[in-house]
């Protein structure tokens, strides 16, 4: 069997991926393409909580009771089955 010269590898490294799963993100959502919104989610448990987007790759940090950040819209259908987290605001 020939090297493909590193080709392939040339074309891994131009594929966008999502950083929490490793897996290539389809051309429809990647960030280039589609700009999405932001909603507000407030933390509501009783320490810090760090959550990563599944769709972005993107850290949410909420650092105590009461703490509010805005999240991809992308993720927040995953940031809403967690329980110590309250959608508080839609786009």
């Amino acid at each position: 069997m020939s090297c493909c010269g590193k080709h392939r590898q040339a074309m891994l490294g131009s594929v966008p991926t999502n950083r929490a799963t490793g897996t290539a993100v389809p051309p429809h959502l990647q960030r280039s393409h589609v700009r999405h919104p932001s909603a507000v989610f407030e933390y509501v448990g009783r320490t810090g909580l760090t959550v990563v987007g599944p769709v972005s790759g993107r850290r949410y940090r909420f650092e105590a009771t009461g703490a509010r950040v805005a999240v991809d819209t992308a993720d927040m259908p995953s940031l809403t089955a967690v329980p110590q987290l309250r959608l508080v605001a839609r786009p």
